[in-house]
Parts: structure tokens; C-alpha cells; sequence
């Protein structure tokens, strides 16, 4: 079984818990999520099965959309509604204003701290292990994409914030550091995530609604292909003779027809080939030495 399923993870469940539900429901061995979720948070989960597990690292960097509902006042060791409280701050001289103003600093290219409760590893060992024994270690700030970060509802200390980010962007790491910045503390109260690149909420399939498609036999109308996923690489059809080279690992050479798209492939060199019927083959990459495409990612193995 080979393709993608687009789910609506409830709160409450691990990304690890739907995943396992999933093989459990369908019979497949090789399902992976691609971008994990935490127990607090519902919303968008795609799931990879068979062969489409090699697409995941494709849907990682995709953007994601989240609807997240900030509570001011209230600083917690996870970041989050489900940890610890360390402190909490009167938020009364925190007007709209100020916390509009406060989003200014957090738009664009900006450096974020993950937060200790997180899966990054240290010697090892997921931080969430080290913050679970009360340790704490020194982690590394990098930049983050904030595309767009906009106030949907405005109830103190309730804020609700549509969020548009790239890959990497911890939602309980920005709650924190506006709290930081407006000097009141804050903590994520919930989390939605809407989008993860073409797949949507309003299309995700619930868990429930999985189970009785599996239980009438009818999941293939719910399983996506794999290139669904890969719609921003410019396509090329390659002939038969080239259909088995790149299928035997070997690289081929593109035609003077090709030169239009050829022009338009950016900074990662890769292609979406298919073939004369139209059946997705696979991912090619440029190689600059000796101006071929060699295989990268091949699907398709009937030459």
C-alpha cells in the first residue's frame, strides 16, 4: 500500500499513537508521520505508507499553517498548559496595542531556542528525558521562518494567533518568548495546526472516519499518490530508454526540448520525472560535473 493519508490527530494522542493506530487499521508495516504533533495539539498529521515514506523529508519542508491560543500571565517549565507552573504575572497593563506591537519583533527570519521538552536529542538522549529529570541543558538558537503572525481573537489573558511558518518553528517556544517580551510570561493553551502544505484540515480525515472507510474496504479513495506532494518540482517525461537507465541506477541526458524547464530548476537540482503514460517515476537530480540526471528517489521498478 503505497501513498499518503491526510489526518485530523486528535488532541490528547501521540503523532507515535496515530501512527501505530494506522498500521494497525491498514496492515501496513512502513507508515511515518511527517512532522510531529505533540499530545496537546490537533490538527493536520500526514501520514506516509509504503513507499511514500521516502517523500516525508519533501513534506517536512513544507509551510504549516496554526491556529494557536495563547494564555498571557502564566509561565510554565514545557511552555505549554501541561507543565509546571514557575510563575505567574498580573497582565492588566497589556492592552491590544502592546501585544500587536510586541508581534513586530517575531515576523520574518528570526532566532528561536527550542524548547527543553522537545524530541531534539543531546548526547543522545531526547531533551524531553533530561527536562523530565530535571535537568536542563544549553541548547542552541537558530532561525526560524515566520511568514505571517496575526491576532484572530483577542479575550485576555486568551489570545488566538493564525501563524504561517517554514519547517523547524516551535509554536510553545514563540508563546514563550512573547510572554519574555512583554515582560507578563505566557504559555500555549492549545494548538491547531490548519495547513502542512497541500493538505488541509477541512480535508483530513478524522480517526473514526479511517476506521469505517477500512472497515467497507473503501481507503484507497482516501489515499493520496506520492508525487501529491511534490506538485512545486517541475515535471519531465522521459522516454522508455531513459525509463529503464534511471530504473537501473544509471544517469541519462535530458533533450533540447526540455531546456525551457530546465532553466526554471532551482538551488536543490531536482526533477519530477514520469513517464510516456503518465505514471510518476520518480525524483532526478542534476549533476553540474558531466550535465546528467542520475536517480534520486525512484518509485516506479516495472522498466
Amino acid at each position: 500500500m503505497n501513498g499518503i493519508l491526510n489526518i485530523d490527530k486528535p488532541r490528547g494522542m501521540t503523532s507515535f499513537s496515530v501512527v501505530a493506530r494506522v498500521k494497525q487499521l491498514t496492515h501496513e508495516r512502513k507508515v511515518g508521520h511527517a512532522g510531529t504533533l505533540d499530545p496537546l495539539a490537533s490538527g493536520v498529521l500526514p501520514l506516509c505508507l509504503g513507499q511514500a515514506t521516502r517523500v516525508i523529508e519533501y513534506i517536512f519542508d513544507e509551510t504549516k499553517t496554526y491556529r494557536a491560543e495563547i494564555e498571557l500571565g502564566i509561565t510554565t517549565d514545557s511552555y505549554d498548559s501541561e507543565g509546571k507552573v514557575l510563575r505567574t504575572k498580573d497582565i492588566s497593563g497589556i492592552s491590544r496595542e502592546i501585544f500587536d506591537s510586541s508581534l513586530l519583533k517575531f515576523r520574518g527570519l528570526i532566532p528561536q531556542t527550542p524548547p527543553m521538552f522537545s524530541a531534539l536529542k543531546h548526547r543522545g538522549k531526547p531533551l524531553y528525558q533530561l527536562a523530565r529529570s530535571g535537568i536542563e541543558v544549553e541548547r542552541k538558537s537558530r532561525r526560524v521562518r515566520i511568514d505571517s503572525l496575526e491576532i484572530v481573537d483577542w479575550q485576555p489573558p486568551l489570545v488566538t494567533l493564525d501563524i504561517v511558518c517554514g519547517k523547524g518553528t516551535y509554536i510553545r517556544s514563540l508563546a514563550y518568548d512573547l510572554g519574555e517580551t512583554l515582560e507578563c510570561g505566557a504559555s500555549l493553551k492549545s494548538l491547531i495546526r490548519l495547513r502542512v502544505g497541500p493538505f488541509t484540515l477541512d480535508s483530513a480525515l478524522t480517526l473514526p472516519q479511517l476506521e469505517e472507510a477500512c472497515r467497507l474496504g473503501e481507503l484507497e479513495k482516501h489515499l493520496l499518490p506520492i508525487d501529491y506532494v511534490l506538485s512545486d518540482f517541475i515535471a519531465v517525461t522521459v522516454n522508455q530508454e531513459q525509463q529503464n537507465l534511471l530504473i537501473h541506477g544509471a544517469s541519462i541526458s535530458l533533450d533540447a526540448g526540455q531546456e525551457e524547464k530546465l532553466s526554471l530548476v532551482t538551488g536543490n537540482n531536482l526533477l519530477r520525472s514520469y513517464t510516456a503514460e503518465g505514471s510518476f517515476l520518480g525524483m532526478i537530480k542534476y549533476n553540474a560535473e558531466n550535465h546528467t540526471w542520475h536517480p534520486e528517489k525512484i518509485f516506479l521498478q516495472d522498466a
